[in-house]
């Protein structure tokens, strides 16, 4: 007994100068993260703007304050640590940095984001030891919630609060007629638009909800069941606050829930649900740890030591950061085309002929193309508009594959979008994955066939999309992506006909496209740089 009290007490004497231990650790690592911060110091940016720009996404700033008081609230149980380095956290940066310079590549920033924040806890497990980050694990997993994501939720969330609202409706007894997300009652014309999709109150929800059931609850079931409820009661909730907005208008003809009033009470009713849910919440939650054992028990011994020290570990860890920036610095170097994209309108085939009047006034949203053609064809009575977006070369305002790009911007004073859906078409030559949307205005409706043609495979899928162009960089093959996109009026009972319009145009034209696109490719191939950093 006496002998194993003597092997016990043992590593609580070589550790019990903590205090001189964690101040050296606490430097080093500081000294790390913003030498980390300053490698990536454009994502850190792009993050910032975002916060500072959208309101949905305000609440970033308020992610590493919360996460450094939770971080405090843990320093007792931090204490009774050894801060010791370890090789798992240089891997886990090193795969966190792989992550970024593929996103880098494919220019997807939401993938440099998440890899830039997933180093933050990499950088704590190298220098002061996975001990240490499991004691913090919450702490650090709270700064995720700080990328701005989830504008691909946007138009399910539409269609939903859509279908949501006008099923309300007609369950009370009002007459609907519904186009998209457009609809029409006896005493007004509705919309939802992105700012009625709720994703505001989603994002709020899940950032306080997970907070709440981490200060609430103990048990990870507790914890996992209301971060559950944070999720589906916005959603949920967001289709009554639409329903209850129409019917407060319909009730009062259109002089109440309009403007200013739109807002204020989506917001009031969005609190009041809120707090309906925490006091629910409130009602199963676990008693609070008892700090004082923290303070009681002996400190632990760490895990086997890295033969560097934390200095060297911190070190290694810089240079393993610093490789994916200088790497696709270079990558843009290699990717650069210095000539711009020849695209002249494809040869018209199949009994088309190039049309020269103007057959609609709408255009594409579609920024930042090298190079680009709009042209009318006409077979007959039948009339196409043919849209081709050259990109090469890109970067930020100059990307195919973004939210920017988009077939009419919302609240267009002209046209709208009153529905679009995923399908795959038969052309010939094999199966071709297309979008279809249908757009309106006062004197004209248009259905609208777009894809996107990357590294020769055509898809609408954007994240499949950014992949084809992050291998293409990471190989050296350039950028170069198509967007290819056919529109022809129609008219309601003849919804069919303009299928069948774009359908032959497709099949009749697609040999003509391909060779236009392949001929404005070929300029990658003799006028890239060298490659030489």
């Amino acid at each position: 007994m006496n002998g194993d009290a003597e092997v016990l007490s043992a590593p609580v004497e070589v550790m019990a100068p903590a205090g001189a231990t964690w101040r050296r650790a606490l430097l080093i690592f500081a000294l790390a993260l913003a030498l980390l911060f300053a490698l990536y110091s454009r994502t850190v940016e792009s993050l910032v703007d975002i916060w500072w720009r959208s309101e949905t996404f305000a609440h970033g700033f308020l992610i590493a304050p919360i996460s450094l008081w939770l971080i405090w609230t843990r320093r007792r149980h931090v204490a009774r640590l050894v801060p010791t380095p370890d090789w798992l956290g240089l891997v886990a940066l090193a795969a966190a940095c792989l992550a970024w310079l593929v996103g880098a590549a494919g220019q997807a920033q939401v993938v440099q984001q998440y890899a830039f924040v997933a180093m933050i806890p990499a950088l704590v497990v190298a220098v002061l030891g996975r001990n240490v980050a499991r004691t913090l694990a919450f702490p650090l997993a709270f700064l995720f919630l700080a990328v701005p994501i989830g504008e691909a939720l946007i138009p399910p969330l539409m269609n939903w609060t859509a279908d949501f609202t006008v099923t309300a409706l007609r369950l009370s007894g009002i007459p609907v007629y519904r186009e998209g997300t457009f609809f029409t009652i006896p005493s007004g014309n509705w919309s939802v638009v992105e700012g009625c999709s709720g994703l505001r109150y989603l994002i709020a929800s899940v950032t306080v909800g997970v907070l709440y059931a981490y200060l609430t609850y103990t048990r990870v079931s507790k914890r996992l069941f209301f971060i559950a409820l944070s999720i589906g009661v916005p959603i949920l909730a967001n289709g009554l606050r639409a329903y209850m907005i129409v019917m407060i208008a319909h009730l009062s003809d259109m002089k109440l829930a309009l403007g200013i009033d739109h807002l204020i009470y989506g917001w009031l009713f969005f609190g009041l649900v809120m707090l309906l849910l925490f006091w629910i919440g409130s009602y199963w939650r676990d008693p609070a740890e008892a700090d004082a054992r923290a303070d009681a028990s002996p400190r632990v011994a760490p895990l086997r030591r890295m033969p560097f020290g934390m200095a060297g570990t911190a070190l290694i860890a810089l240079l393993v950061a610093a490789a994916s920036p200088i790497w696709a610095a270079r990558l843009d170097r290699v990717n650069m085309a210095t000539v711009a994209p020849a695209l002249p309108a494809p040869e018209a085939r199949g009994g088309w002929a190039l049309e020269p009047a103007s057959i609609t006034s709408w255009r594409p949203h579609y920024e930042g193309a090298a190079a680009s053609v709009l042209q009318a064809y006409r077979k007959g009575d039948r009339v196409v508009v043919l849209y081709l977006g050259y990109y090469r070369n890109q970067r930020r305002g100059a990307e195919l594959l973004t939210t920017t790009n988009l077939m009419v911007v919302q609240k267009h004073p002209v046209w709208e979008n009153v529905g679009e859906q995923e399908r795959v078409e038969a052309t010939g030559f094999g199966d071709t994955a297309i979008r279809e949307t249908r757009l309106r205005s006062s004197t004209q409706r248009l259905l609208i066939w777009d894809w996107f043609r990357i590294s020769d495979t055509d898809t609408t899928n954007r994240y499949l999309g950014k992949l084809l162009l992050a291998r293409d960089r990471l190989l050296a093959r350039g950028d170069d992506a198509v967007e290819i996109m056919m529109a022809t009026p129609y008219q309601l009972p003849q919804f069919a006909e303009g299928e069948r319009t774009l359908r032959e145009f497709m099949r009749d034209m697609l040999p003509s496209l391909q060779a236009t696109i392949a001929q404005a490719a070929t300029h990658t191939v003799v006028s890239q740089v060298s490659g030489k950093p």
